[in-house]
Parts: structure tokens; C-alpha cells; sequence
């Protein structure tokens, strides 16, 4: 059996070498590194993929995240809702941007953002709402517009984990996640659903006059070149990693139904045993793209699972270990623990198993045989 790895991109770059090879050529070639045609290329094959009218591509997935807000105009002391249940870059740019990040607890069913810890959390201060897409599945965005529309706030999803998934509207109607709010973010990571081979990141957005104010303020706040008509940062997507992740895009449905059926093949294994909630998959509304299988242990020594699968040689991860509002940076005497019970209680249970597009069947097999034979 090939040795078992949390994200084995060696396996899949080899399935596309040639391609991503004479990709990347193609920008040596040119010397086209900086905003070269493989941006614009693949910027427009984003967009078509996705059903946006603007991507505007930047150098990582936190800076998408603090471009948006400040391409809605938001001011020091005005608040921002996310959830204490993620990893840190959501409230990190908040605070870079001194805005008031307002914590909330998220919902025990899919990890997300709970819609009534929003209602809670709104003052006359707060400006948006950051619901992230954790561990690939869509938040309940339908519920989260809703809340948006009512007290007339800003949206901006932080889609870094699920980048083609679909969140389903009670009308019936599909949408991808990351182009349901004002805006949307994502993160190209190497181990991200559609990573290239550093860093990258791009914004998402359906409004014309916001799009035009973020492609400034990536390019030091210059639409012509020694005008800068708007406080801008140097954030731009490479012309290299973007040569990669044309290569990549045409495969991140299938590297998504690749995920969803090690998913499914982990879920089966797992049934009917009491101390493993596994995650629940959607079949046919694509909300989930398992940018992590993460199962919750009830009953029993979670910690103590981790080192078995580490003896084993399986790779785990708890993702994530601290709430955020117990995190030193972030420590607010507004926070009570008792506003997040779902997250406290999260943070002990969760693991995260090895989960990419080159599982085969006997390392699943023996990762869920491994997992089982510590509860008998």
C-alpha cells in the first residue's frame, strides 16, 4: 500500500504533468510574471466556472479576505460578525483593519455559522457578516442573505475551503458558494480543492462598482500606472501560480467527486458505531466538497485516537484546537463562554482524517479499520 498522506499532491501534480509543465514554460518563455495573459486567462475561466462577473485575482487567501472589506468602505470600530469556529485569517483582517470582530457560536449539524448566533450578535455598529464555508460545506447562505437583507448589512463569504460547491435555495436553485454575498473570497493553497504551487487567492463579486474599486486597491490603489486614487496594498496572483491553476480548473470537479466518494466510502465504514458522528453528505445538492472529513468522537479519548493512527502511520490533525475567542490575540471580556457551547464542545471532539483526490480504496480501508479497532 503507497504510503497514506493528509494531501498527496505529488500523486496528483504526476496525473498532469505535461499540461502544468508547458504551462509554466509557457510564462518562462514570455517573461510575463507579473499580470501576464495566464492571469487574465485564468481570471475569465473563473469566472465562467464559477457564474461570477468579476474575480479579481491577489497574491493569498487572507489577503482576499481584508481586500473586500476594504473595498466596502468599512471604518475602524465598525463591526463584523464571523464565527469563533475557524481558522484565524477571518478575524485576523479584522482586526489588521481595526474593526470590532464580534464572535459568534456555529451550529452543531454542519460547523457553520449559526444564523441565531447572528441575530444575537447584531448592534446599530455592526456593518457585515462573515460566514465561512468550513471544511467545504456551504453555510445556510439563503438564511445568512436574509438576516443581511433585514438589518441591511454586508456580506462577505470566506469560501477558502470550499471553492465549488453548491449552496441549494429553497426555490430550488443552485448557487456557488463564494458568489452569493456582496463578496467572496478563496484561497489557492496548495492543499485547497483547487490549489496551485504557492500562493494565491482571489475576490468574488457580482457588483461592477465594486469590482472596479478592489482592482485598484490590489495594484497599490492604481487603475493608470503613478495614479493611485485609492489606498491600495501589492497584492497580486503570479503569473506562474496562475499558469498552474489553469491547468488545474478544468479537473476541480472531478477532484471534488473524488473527495465526495472518499467521503461517502469513510461514512459507510463509520456507520452505526456510537462513539463516531460522521459528516452528513448531501447527494444531490453538491453543498459539501470535503476540503476536510472531520468526525466528531463522543464518548471517548479523542487525543488517544490520534496517537493509535499516528503508530499506524496515518496522518490526522485536529482543525481546530483553540476557539478563537480564547486565542491571546483576540480575548474580549465581551465573550462569555457560555455564548459558545457548541464550539467549546467541538474543539475537544473533532479530527480531521487524510482526505485528497488519490485516496484509493485500501488506504481508506485502512484508515477506517484502524479508526474502528480503537473503540473495541
Amino acid at each position: 500500500m503507497k504510503k497514506i498522506q493528509m494531501v498527496d499532491l505529488k500523486s496528483q501534480y504526476d496525473k498532469i504533468a505535461t499540461t502544468v509543465n508547458d504551462s509554466i514554460q509557457e510564462v518562462l518563455d514570455t517573461n510575463t510574471y507579473i499580470n501576464g495573459p495566464q492571469v487574465h486567462q485564468f481570471q475569465k475561466s473563473l469566472e465562467d466556472y464559477m457564474g461570477v462577473k468579476h474575480v479579481i485575482p491577489c497574491a493569498n487567501g487572507t489577503d482576499a479576505l481584508q481586500i473586500a472589506m476594504m473595498g466596502l468602505g468599512l471604518k475602524p470600530g465598525d463591526e463584523v460578525i464571523t464565527a469563533d469556529f475557524t481558522f484565524a485569517a477571518t478575524v485576523e483582517v479584522i482586526a489588521l483593519l481595526q474593526l470590532t470582530p464580534v464572535l459568534v457560536d456555529v451550529d452543531m449539524y454542519n460547523m457553520n455559522i449559526s444564523i441565531e448566533g447572528i441575530r444575537r450578535a447584531i448592534t446599530p455598529k455592526t456593518k457585515a457578516i462573515v460566514p465561512v464555508h468550513l471544511f467545504g460545506r456551504a453555510a445556510n447562505m439563503e438564511a445568512v442573505m436574509a438576516v443581511a437583507k433585514e438589518y441591511n448589512l454586508f456580506v462577505i463569504e470566506d469560501n477558502a475551503q470550499a471553492i465549488g460547491a453548491n449552496c441549494k435555495f429553497s426555490d430550488g436553485s443552485k448557487h456557488k458558494a463564494g458568489t452569493i454575498g456582496h463578496l467572496g473570497s478563496t484561497s489557492f493553497f496548495p492543499s485547497k480543492n483547487l490549489g496551485c504551487y504557492g500562493d494565491g487567492g482571489a475576490i468574488f463579486t457580482n457588483d461592477d462598482g465594486l469590482a472596479h474599486t478592489l482592482r485598484g486597491i490590489v495594484n497599490h490603489g492604481m487603475y493608470e500606472r503613478y495614479h493611485h486614487d485609492v489606498v491600495g496594498v501589492n497584492s497580486r496572483l503570479d503569473s506562474i501560480q496562475a499558469a498552474v491553476l489553469n491547468a488545474k480548473l478544468p479537473f476541480l470537479d472531478q477532484y471534488n467527486s473524488a473527495r465526495q466518494d472518499a467521503a461517502r466510502k469513510y461514512s459507510l465504514a463509520f456507520e452505526g458505531n456510537k462513539h463516531i458522528v460522521a459528516p452528513n453528505i448531501c447527494d444531490i445538492c453538491d453543498c459539501h466538497v470535503f476540503h476536510q472529513y472531520t468526525l466528531r468522537i463522543i464518548d471517548a479519548d479523542r487525543d488517544a485516537l490520534m496517537q493509535h493512527l499516528l503508530a499506524k502511520g496515518i496522518p490526522c490533525a485536529v482543525y481546530y484546537p483553540i476557539p478563537l475567542h480564547l486565542q491571546k490575540a483576540y480575548t474580549d471580556s465581551r465573550y462569555n463562554e457560555e455564548d459558545f457551547p457548541v464550539t467549546n464542545q467541538l474543539v475537544k471532539q473533532v479530527i480531521s482524517l487524510p482526505m485528497h483526490t488519490e485516496l484509493d480504496d485500501g488506504q481508506i480501508k485502512f484508515i477506517t479499520d484502524s479508526v474502528l479497532e480503537f473503540f473495541k
